[in-house]
């Protein structure tokens, strides 16, 4: 078998092309599962890429860490028969064998790296010196398994491989150079590089980008982009063009070669070919230097932020957009908020999952007609990776520089097979994501400040506050809390800021209960809130009048408990009761906030 170390160190490395796009799996079968039930066939695929040329294979279990994150219980044996229908092959020519891991989910119940682990170690006992972990978004849990790897196995060789789109991100919203860079610094990774997504010549322009690397680089595109019809995925990108683009991608100093999706022995073979007639090259590709006009001067943060920065308390406001297309009124609304004090804006994302006005479109309008600095909501269930990166430079662009991540409420509709949910992100990935569009020669001259939701009424809080740290991790830089609507909430609010300490700019939800029928629906319909039991009995018999301004008492006195341990307020507007709002700004500034 070849030594992969020692064959780096004298020419590229070339591997074998797509397997799930080339063997034909019967109908209702996984690929995966031809290692049991069609070894010939697989085998056969093996044979024809090393007949094309191949110096490594990859053994056919792509879908491993998935199966064994959903506990399939024919895992283990798929890899032992796929590791020795890849090594038997691989006999003949004496090619390097593989042992292929896809992604693994990332859940609380099996964490990627368990799972990793779980899979490699599989394949360690079948003797496996060579590991590939490859299609990966992210990067989470690859290096836990890896490190379990030269654990057992010191000279084993690992190549980590990442799925990036043509504009530096994976789907999971991940930065290419933050990704090689990582691996390059953890010290245990052998080679890194990108597969699968993208084209060869958009992978080009990624390694072009990447610049030199300490690791030896890796690149295995698609053969093309797919063509998809009612039955069918096709890749239309020919031998002769993938080969000749990845050629060009080795001169410039790249040591690792193959296909993914769509390639084939003959995209293989002519690769091989292709190489074969390339002079030694030792140096990486260089990045591209692209002439740029000097940048003009952008302005990274707005009063709000500098404001809530210099330590000093604010008052952010959401008004939910209107549920028709007009927005006279709510304009009118937002103008006198902001003539009554309001620093911020806020405006949901539609929120139960009922369609409004975009938040987004609203935060713009706002923002560029009355100056008042706006929060829009940006929730995970109803865009997926473009349409958020879209949205979000749109958002930039006119001036808007804070935005609030939360997953989103699920579509609570009979119809959920035609209405869809998203949910490509979950609010951590996505802050990590929006962070990530800014710094040198990406897309955002500075970053975005991204707040979350934390929900002070949560059943069970340590939970909550654990992934308030996570968030954090990730890129927050605050949060907007659920109503302090009872003595708990005003406890784990205390408990937030002892935990997190003022790395975490925390704004504490009130919203003014104006009747009980109000605070009865609040306490069983809306997710995350809790209205203690004395507040709801407070407000039987209460008339309009009376129930709002028992309301405006109880908001001020939640405010009052929250304040030492808040950076200021979000207020809610029940039923776009602006005037209400007016009186509770006044009395906030009045009686609390001139007190600090």
């Amino acid at each position: 078998m070849i030594d992969v170390r020692a064959h780096l160190a004298r020419k590229p490395l070339l591997f074998d092309g797509g397997m799930g796009t080339y063997y034909k799996a019967k109908p209702g079968t996984e690929c995966e599962q031809g290692n049991l039930l069609d070894p010939a066939g697989v085998r056969k695929v093996h044979r024809e890429y090393l007949a094309a040329g191949a110096e490594a294979i990859k053994t056919n279990t792509f879908g491993l860490p998935r199966m064994a994150a959903a506990r399939q219980p024919d895992w283990q044996a798929l890899a032992r028969a796929g590791w020795k229908l890849a090594a038997e092959a691989a006999v003949e020519t004496g090619a390097a064998v593989f042992a292929d891991l896809g992604p693994a989910p990332d859940t609380e119940a099996a964490p990627a790296g368990s799972i990793y682990t779980a899979v490699a170690r599989c394949f360690v006992e079948q003797g496996a010196k060579n590991f590939l972990f490859e299609t990966l978004s992210s990067d989470a849990g690859v290096l836990e398994a890896v490190q379990a790897v030269k654990a057992q196995v010191p000279d084993a060789f690992v190549l980590v491989s990442f799925a990036v789109l043509p504009d530096g991100y994976t789907r999971e919203g991940m930065y290419s150079k933050d990704l090689v860079r990582r691996m390059t610094e953890s010290g245990i990774v052998d080679a890194v590089g990108f597969n699968c997504v993208s084209a060869p010549g958009a992978m080009r322009t990624l390694v072009q980008q990447l610049g030199s690397t300490a690791l030896p680089l890796s690149v295995m595109p698609n053969a093309g982009y797919p063509v998809v019809t009612r039955t069918q995925v096709k890749y239309q990108g020919k031998p002769e063009y993938f080969a000749k683009e990845l050629a060009r991608i080795a001169a410039e100093g790249v040591r690792v070669l193959g296909g993914c999706c769509g390639t084939t022995p003959a995209h293989i073979a002519a690769l091989r070919a292709a190489l074969d007639s390339l002079p030694a090259v030792e140096k990486a590709a260089p990045a591209v230097q692209v002439s740029t006009p000097e940048a003009p001067t952008v302005e990274k943060d707005d009063a709000f932020l500098r404001k809530l920065n210099a330590g000093k308390k604010v008052i952010a406001i959401e008004l939910d957009s209107p549920k028709d297309a007009d927005l006279t009124n709510y304009l009118a609304g937002a103008k006198r908020l902001q003539a009554a004090g309001a620093d911020l804006l806020t405006i949901a994302d539609c929120p139960i999952a009922r369609a409004r006005m975009d938040s987004s479109l609203v935060a713009c309008r706002v923002h560029r007609e009355l100056g008042l600095c706006t929060l829009p909501h940006m929730t995970c269930r109803d865009r997926n990776l473009n349409a958020t990166k879209a949205l979000l430079l749109g958002l930039y662009a006119e001036g808007v520089r804070e935005v609030l991540a939360i997953t989103g409420d699920p579509i609570p509709t009979a119809e959920r097979d035609e209405v869809k949910n998203v949910y490509q992100f979950n609010s951590r990935k996505l802050a990590q994501y929006i962070v990530s569009l800014a710094g040198e020669g990406r897309e955002m001259p500075s970053p975005m400040t991204v707040f979350g939701a934390l929900n002070l009424n949560a059943r069970n809080f340590e939970v909550e506050l654990r992934r308030a740290g996570e968030k954090l991790e990730n890129g927050m830089s605050g949060f907007l809390t659920q109503p302090v609507l009872s003595e708990q909430a005003v406890e784990n609010l205390r408990r937030t800021r002892e935990t997190l300490g003022e790395r975490a700019k925390i704004l504490a939800g009130i919203m003014p209960v104006v009747s009980q029928r109000n605070a009865i629906f609040m306490e069983n319909e809306v997710n995350g809130i809790h209205v203690a039991e004395d507040i709801v009995e407070a407000f039987a018999g209460l008339d309009r009048e009376q129930g709002e301004a028992l309301g405006l008492e109880i908001s001020l006195k939640m405010a009052r408990e929250a304040l030492p341990y808040a950076d200021g307020f979000y207020l809610m507007t029940p039923f776009n009761r602006v005037a209400l709002m007016e009186r509770l700004i006044a009395r906030l500034k009045t009686e609390l906030l001139q007190e600090q």
